[in-house]
This record gives structure tokens, sequence and C-alpha cells, in this order.
């Protein structure tokens, strides 16, 4: 080569070789020369492509890359090992074509050699990020899992004369920690609390305002015995909160008189609680109040109900909003299905969370929460 030609060959930011038809190099570049750790007198006319290679890229030549280059002219990528004169092995690409000859041994391969080590590096890094991710995968997953378990109670509490039935279902696979949660508790002789509740979004920060609200609501339990102020100052704790985050609950302070409970509760932004009497019969129970964490001055009026032989129903919106294709459950769906179950909160709550998870194919997209409460005594006979 002379000229332009030998100094774009010379030069050339890869490596570059010209193999006769034995496979032996009869030209070599100054950047293939650097990657070998040989000298030109070294390589040129002595050396074949084989004896540059590791053991496993020889094999790989025999057994691949020249069978593909008769076959086809060329190779693209290949990926092999060089050996440098100390023995370091130095990972390439390799690209080649042939250009045959007039004569079988004037046949011609153009190589052209690519420094991999850092190509190699980012491969072994991604490799291993990946393997970092799927292990912060599994940690997340574990860790919903554990933080599921501690927002929702497994079983309700036993409470003589009342009989409760819970449900809860999250999302999806059950895999990401949603922000609904229920609770039952006792904060006086013969009187309870019962809470729902769904905190907006969905992993580790919502489980952590979840918490926050679920834990809030048991210490205000003990301190205010009307819901409505209870609510007042859950609203101001979730404001003074770190968090954007805001609720919905319903509150539901039930006392045992002696002659059955009485109800009293209130309603912030959630939807209303249903009354499904002995004849089959359901009703909305309570008025729409403010969102909670959301506005300075919110708005929460107390309702009050002789719980008698009535069952009460609390859900969250993934029971109404369930969707399928464009169509909601909504509550034109839900009201025939509580009057159609039996009276029993154990009935009406599976029937509930069947219906919702039915309507989406059993894949729901948002939590499923549902709380029944009755008076535990067996109601008369409808008429």
């Amino acid at each position: 080569m002379s000229g332009p030609r030998s100094d774009l060959f010379e030069n050339a930011p890869c490596g570059y070789a010209v193999l006769d038809a034995s496979g032996r190099v009869v030209e070599a570049n100054a950047e293939l020369l650097r990657l070998l750790g040989r000298s030109r007198d070294e390589v040129e006319g002595r050396l074949s492509l084989a004896e540059l290679v590791s053991a496993g890229g020889r094999i790989y030549l025999d057994t691949h890359v020249y069978p593909m280059l008769a076959l086809n002219g060329f190779v693209r990528e290949v990926a092999l090992d060089v050996v440098q004169a100390d023995g370091e092995r130095v990972p390439v690409l390799v690209s080649a074509n042939v250009t045959p000859g007039p004569e079988p041994d004037q046949t011609r391969t153009r190589v052209v050699v690519l420094e991999a080590r850092d190509r190699r590096r980012y491969e072994t890094d991604l490799l291993e990020s990946m393997r970092t991710i799927e292990a912060a995968r599994r940690d997340a997953a574990e860790l919903a899992e554990t933080l599921q378990r501690t927002l929702i109670p497994p079983t309700p509490p036993a409470v003589e004369g009342l009989s409760i039935a819970a449900a809860y279902r999250p999302a999806g696979d059950g895999r990401e920690v949603g922000g609904d949660f229920y609770d039952v508790f006792q904060v006086a002789e013969h009187e309870w609390l019962a809470v729902i509740g769904d905190v907006t979004g969905k992993g580790v920060a919502a489980a952590t305002v979840t918490a926050f609200v679920r834990h809030t609501v048991r210490a205000l339990a003990m301190q205010f015995r009307d819901p409505a102020d209870l609510l007042v100052e859950l609203n101001r704790a979730v404001l003074d909160h770190d968090t954007d985050r805001f609720c919905t609950v319903v509150v539901v302070r039930l006392v045992d008189d002696g002659a059955g409970w009485s109800l009293t509760g209130s309603i912030g932004g959630h939807p209303l609680p249903l009354v499904r009497r002995p004849d089959g019969s359901v009703a909305e129970l309570g008025t729409h109040g403010s969102l909670v964490g959301v506005i300075d001055a919110p708005i929460f009026s107390t309702f009050r109900h002789r719980l008698g032989d009535d069952l009460l129903v609390l859900y969250t919106d993934g029971v109404i909003e369930a969707r399928r294709d464009r169509t909601l459950f909504g509550l034109e769906r839900l009201l025939p299905l509580v009057s159609a179950s039996d009276h029993d909160p154990s009935a009406v709550t599976a029937d509930v969370v069947e219906a919702a998870l039915d309507f989406q194919d059993g894949d729901p997209r948002d939590d499923i929460a549902v709380l029944t409460l009755g008076s535990g005594r067996n109601p008369p006979p409808p008429g």
C-alpha cells in the first residue's frame, strides 16, 4: 500500500490486518500491534490469526468463523480474545471479509479488530445491575407482604353480641402494598370503634401514611367521643404530617347500651356505609364529608343509627370503581347484590368481594376492603 490508503490503514483507530489464503497475517497496522503487544517483525509473515487468539478462540475460528467466511464471504462482530505477548487476554470484536484472487493462493481476508474491554466491563456491570434490580424486586415484594400483614388485621376481634366479618384483597398480584385499611378496636367498656379508609397511592410511601392514619385514629378515639370531632383532628394531623397524600375514612363508634348497639359515625370523603335490613332492603347511611388531609377547614357531620337486626356494610372504592372495559361496577350493582345476599355479615362480605373480583375477571385494578357488622343475634324471619 502507498499514499493516503497506506496512511488510512496504518493509522486507523481500530486494529486492521490482511491475511493470506492460509490465514497468516501479511499486514498489520499499528493499532493491532498495540492490542497484541507485539512488534511488526513478530507478527507479519510469521503468525496466523489462530495463533493470536485464545485456545477457545482457535476452536471457534475453525468451527464457525472460517466456515462462515467460506459460505458468505464475511463475518461481523465475532467476540474473541486475542492473547498478548505476556499472556494477557484482551476481549475484541472481529469483523472480516474475503476478497478472492485470480488464483486460490491469492485470496485475501481483511480483518478489523475492535478492542472490547470497555464493552465487556459494561456488560458485566449491566449483568450485576440486573441481578441487583431483581434482588431489590424480591425484597420489595417481601416488604409489601410484610407491610400488608401489619396494616390489615388478620382476623376481626371477637366481640360479645357483635358479629364482624372483614375481607381485604390487594390490587393486581398483591406484590405492591396499597392504601386500603380497616380496623376494629375497643375504646371503653362496652364501646368499640370500627374504621375503614383508603390512602391515596401505593407503595411504601402510601403504606407509611396508612400506618400513620390507622394509629392516629386509635389515639384520637380515646380523646374524642364524637366521630366528627375525631375526623377534624385526624385532618389536622394528616396536614401536619410530612406528606402530600390524603385519605378517605369512615369512623363508627358502637356502644352496647344493654338493649343493643347504638351507632354514631362520620364520613370523610368515603363511600357511604350501607344498612341492610332483615327484609333485604338496603339504604345508604350518613352524608359525605370532606376528604381528610386536603383543606384546613373540613366539614364533617355525625350520623346516628340503632343497629338492631340490621347489618352495617363498610367498603372502599375498589368495590364500586371496579372496572370492566369502560363500565364501573357502581352502586347500581352493589345495592341489589347486598339485598340478595343472606342476612349474615360473612355472607355479605364474601358476596361483595367475589362480585367485585368477578367483574374484573379476577384481576383487581385497586385494593378492595369490606367490613360488615351485625348485632350477633339471629334476625327474625322477614315479614
